[in-house]
């Protein structure tokens, strides 16, 4: 199986310090819905791990986390892909969870769905929780620079990560 994994939020779609509280303001970086859609089309699966204490801090409901997730479904859908295991951490980032990046459990959360091992897997992500994340339990870890990429950049980075400009360049190194 080719899985690939992301994270949400300036990965996929725009982030922003202020959460991103509703569907119209969920969107989109260019050229992200075609990159999870031809990936899917090439066989890949490609999953989600994304943290989303906006839940805890009570700035949206999980219907609204529904909704948002249904759009990303839907768009990629419109352009003949597929979008696998969504996964999202609820909690708040004193609340002493296991799932909340940069502890792996929504990573072993998609494994176990998967059946699949985690050695190796790429785990996309902007953030140094992400990549701290993907450390944890052996995943290849993947930078963008999209989101707080460019920020992430500015600091050491683990060992032997890899560098992108967006999610676009992802999959056209792993399409290619």
């Amino acid at each position: 199986m080719k899985l690939l994994i992301l994270d949400r939020d300036g990965v996929i779609n725009y982030d922003s310090d202020d959460y991103i509280k509703s569907v119209d303001e969920w969107i989109p970086l260019p050229g992200a819905i075609t990159a999870i859609a031809d990936l899917s089309k090439a066989g890949w699966t490609v999953a989600v791990a994304t943290n989303q204490s906006g839940l805890a801090r009570g700035y949206y409901t999980p219907a609204t986390l529904d909704a948002m997730h249904q759009r990303l479904r839907q768009l990629v859908a419109e352009q003949g892909g597929d979008v696998g295991l969504i996964v999202h951490c609820p909690h708040g980032p004193d609340d002493g969870c296991a799932c909340r990046k940069p502890k792996p459990g929504m990573l072993q959360q998609i494994a176990a769905h998967y059946g699949v091992s985690l050695a190796g897997l790429w785990f996309v992500g902007d953030s140094r929780g992400d990549l701290d994340a993907a450390l944890a339990v052996d995943c290849q870890p993947v930078l963008v620079k999209t989101g707080k990429g460019e920020r992430t950049l500015s600091n050491a980075l683990p060992a032997g990560t890899l560098i992108f400009e967006d999610l676009a360049a992802v999959a056209a190194q792993l399409l290619h």
